[in-house]
């Protein structure tokens, strides 16, 4: 498909949550001729996301949604897939992987008559503890049950792309991301935001002894402009969405204390985590042969965007 094409048919899943709404709001302001549809059961999302956003909006929990009924013989360009339970501290393994499996599930056999582009969200919690740079090719190692369920998305997408290799379906292994409409996450909103949120209250941000763990943290523009870019890519696949950096959280406040204008040492406390993830890097090889993608904002970069849009 051309993604020139003014009068596109899209849904975006999850489009009131975090990616989805900076991703649907770019969207609108790209194709404004477009016609776009929201699912979202507001589990993980807010209304107050998609502030100007102009189309239409389907409040439906997308485990039991019959898509069929819903839009009928209606033919779509793509479907961006962005929801899920998104909280990795729930443990209830069944809900976790019942509704993010069997969610995709239904959007898959929905999809494969017509055989409408799927682009949909991975997690690069599927390769577990590592040590250098993640590659598309390395091995699932989910270490919790929300990267267990998306290894399975993985899993059966793939097998989908195999069998009809006219139909392109697209993983996106998006990083630690962090940006504008991420506050009603709570407790699973980023790093970035919740030491800012210390910081600018006049407390010593608090991370995990002895700041020296390392994520890839990749501002939300990016990865928007990556989900963009998977509309014209020309076979199916996975990739890493990430910045390509490894940055310490010691590094972050430094940043973070740049940007705000404070001078905080960090409090270091004790991870209670059992099953951290240490370090995570992605590998953009591929993502750059397949998607063109190429992450325009360094941490310093995206720090300060984000700053400016919460504090002004």
């Amino acid at each position: 498909m051309s993604s020139t094409d003014s009068r596109l048919n899209l849904i975006v899943t999850g489009g009131a949550g975090f990616i989805g709404s900076n991703l649907t709001l770019v969207l609108q302001e790209k194709f404004p001729e477009a016609y776009l549809a929201v699912i979202d059961d507001f589990r993980s999302g807010n209304f107050k996301n998609l502030a100007g956003y102009r189309g239409d909006f389907v409040a439906q929990n997308l485990a039991t949604l019959d898509w069929r009924k819903q839009f009928g013989d209606e033919k779509f360009d793509a479907i961006f897939h962005l929801a899920s339970i998104t909280d990795t501290t729930l443990h209830d393994q069944f809900v976790q992987v019942h509704d993010n499996v069997e969610s995709f599930r239904r959007i898959l056999n929905f999809a494969r008559p017509t055989r409408t582009r799927i682009i949909y969200a991975s997690s690069a919690a599927t390769y577990g503890a590592a040590t250098e740079a993640s590659v598309e090719s390395n091995g699932a190692a989910p270490a919790n049950v929300y990267a267990f369920s998306k290894v399975i998305m993985d899993n059966i997408a793939k097998r989908a792309a195999a069998e009809s290799t006219d139909w392109i379906i697209i993983g996106l292994r998006y990083f630690n991301v962090y940006g504008p409409r991420e506050a009603h996450k709570g407790v699973p909103a980023s790093m970035v935001y919740h030491l800012a949120q210390q910081m600018k209250a006049g407390q010593r941000p608090r991370i995990f002894k002895h700041g020296e763990q390392k994520r890839d943290f990749v501002y939300v523009k990016d990865t928007v402009e990556g989900s963009l870019r998977a509309l014209d890519a020309r076979t199916s696949g996975i990739y890493n969405l990430g910045s390509g950096q490894a940055r310490s959280f010691n590094e972050l406040v430094d940043v973070l204390n740049k940007c705000l204008r404070t001078n905080f040492q960090a409090d270091y406390i004790d991870n209670p985590h059992a099953h951290y993830q240490n370090f995570t890097q992605a590998d953009l090889t591929n993502a750059r042969s397949a998607l063109g993608y190429e992450p325009r904002f360094p941490l310093e970069e995206g720090v300060r965007d984000y700053m400016q849009w919460l504090y002004g």
